[in-house]
């Protein structure tokens, strides 16, 4: 990542709106977290791809097209600004979104075929959680990877399941919670 290019930086807090679709703005690359792409149809919003770490995201600026989707926080994030220098810069900025697209689309099918457990599996990984071979007596670091997760509806609207589904899912993908006396806590479900 070319230092040079770093103009501002953004925080977002999960759920937080970075952009809309329809409104023109720069190009931005995610530095921490994921970000959302939302395709919105009235009160609607339809999941169209997730932005990893180093993604670039509002590619549309670099055709001086407004956004096409919206963007959010999937879960916290930080983003950068990138300035674009000079045509050169340009079309490499262009070739480096050709590929992520590649790659993200794929991340996409993998998260809307399968089971709803292989879905959410896919979606554990890319998030950077690190949830294979947790052990029955690693309880601490199954509510680790269970306070990292977005909310139940935001997961399920990704794997494109209900959110009992889901959570049947995620309770075959981690240990349960086991502390004796104590009540299970429950995923947060946002309406």
């Amino acid at each position: 990542m070319n230092t040079s290019s770093m103009v501002e930086w953004n925080a977002c807090e999960e759920q937080a709106g970075i952009f809309k679709s329809g409104d023109f703005g720069g190009v931005w690359r995610v530095l921490d977290g994921v970000v959302r792409m939302d395709r919105e149809s009235g009160p609607l919003r339809l999941p169209v791809q997730l932005a990893l770490p180093g993604d670039l995201v509002g590619v549309e600026a670099l055709c001086d097209m407004p956004y096409q989707f919206s963007a959010s926080a999937f879960t916290p994030c930080r983003l950068e600004r990138v300035v674009v220098r000079d045509e050169a810069h340009r079309q490499a900025l262009l070739r480096q979104a050709l590929l992520q697209q590649q790659s993200r689309s794929q991340d996409m099918v993998n998260l809307r075929t399968g089971s709803v457990a292989q879905r959410m599996g896919h979606l554990l990984g890319l998030l950077g959680l690190p949830w294979q071979g947790l052990k029955q007596e690693s309880v601490g670091a199954s509510d680790a990877v269970r306070n990292a997760l977005p909310s139940l509806l935001e997961l399920s609207e990704m794997v494109d399941a209900k959110r009992e589904t889901v959570c049947r899912a995620l309770a075959q993908l981690l240990p349960p919670r086991t502390r004796r006396g104590a009540a299970s806590p429950q995923l947060r479900i946002a309406a």
